[in-house]
């Protein structure tokens, strides 16, 4: 007898976003230690304004390797997202968020048993006409966005910054992290992430503009094809 072979469709694969930003929900941080965070935090400051000069010297670099090449050397790639990563760590840990009170590693690398998280995947290949023009003309309209959300393409400043100070004075006066802000800040900054890492080379993909709040990145409905 002739074994019968389902013919149901398998479920589509759908598509995540090339830059992956996440952290771990605290319901109960400190109530006191965000006040001196911006003492605590201060080395790490130090460093990043070396390494954000660093970046976009290593962006130049990539723009005419991408421009010649089509590709994104993998060793400058993986620093601009150590960049990333650690302004991310940074940020979560003082006043992008105030969503930890564990105290930054000094590193680049992914750090798996710290609360937050960044990556962005790797692109085998990317376009040397959208190179021209992404980081200055089609980024613009998502620059207006970000400087709304974060103050700039660092995430520590604007919108975010408002709410992580708003959630500091909650946590002082109750000891309670409220959860619905907690998600709508992290939302932001993904948002931000997404756009820097356009503005910034890693990536062809254009940021949506979706708000996506939560802890973890979302699955974006669209199937592959």
């Amino acid at each position: 007898m002739i074994a019968m072979v389902s013919t149901a469709a398998a479920p589509h694969k759908q598509r995540v976003s090339p830059v992956r930003l996440s952290a771990e929900y605290d319901p109960a941080p400190s109530r006191w230690l965000w006040l001196v965070k911006w003492l605590l935090a201060l080395p790490h400051y130090l460093v990043l304004a070396l390494l954000w000069i660093a970046f976009f010297l290593v962006s130049v670099v990539a723009f005419v390797a991408i421009l010649i090449t089509a590709r994104y050397p993998r060793a400058l790639f993986d620093f601009g997202v150590g960049v990333l990563r650690w302004t991310w760590r940074v940020d979560y840990y003082a006043y992008g968020v105030l969503g930890t009170d564990r105290y930054p590693p000094f590193t680049l690398h992914d750090v798996p048993d710290y609360p937050a998280h960044l990556d962005v995947d790797h692109p085998e290949r990317l376009s040397r006409g959208l190179v021209l023009v992404k980081w200055w003309l089609l980024v613009l309209p998502q620059i207006a966005v970000v400087f709304l959300i974060s103050g700039g393409y660092r995430f520590n400043g604007g919108l975010t910054g408002l709410l992580a100070v708003y959630a500091g004075v909650v946590l002082l006066f109750r000891g309670h992290y409220p959860r619905g802000m907690y998600d709508l800040n992290v939302g932001l900054h993904r948002w931000a992430a997404r756009v820097v890492a356009y503005g910034t080379l890693l990536t062809d993909v254009y940021p949506p503009f979706r708000l996506d709040q939560g802890e973890r990145e979302p699955v974006a409905d669209e199937p592959l094809p």
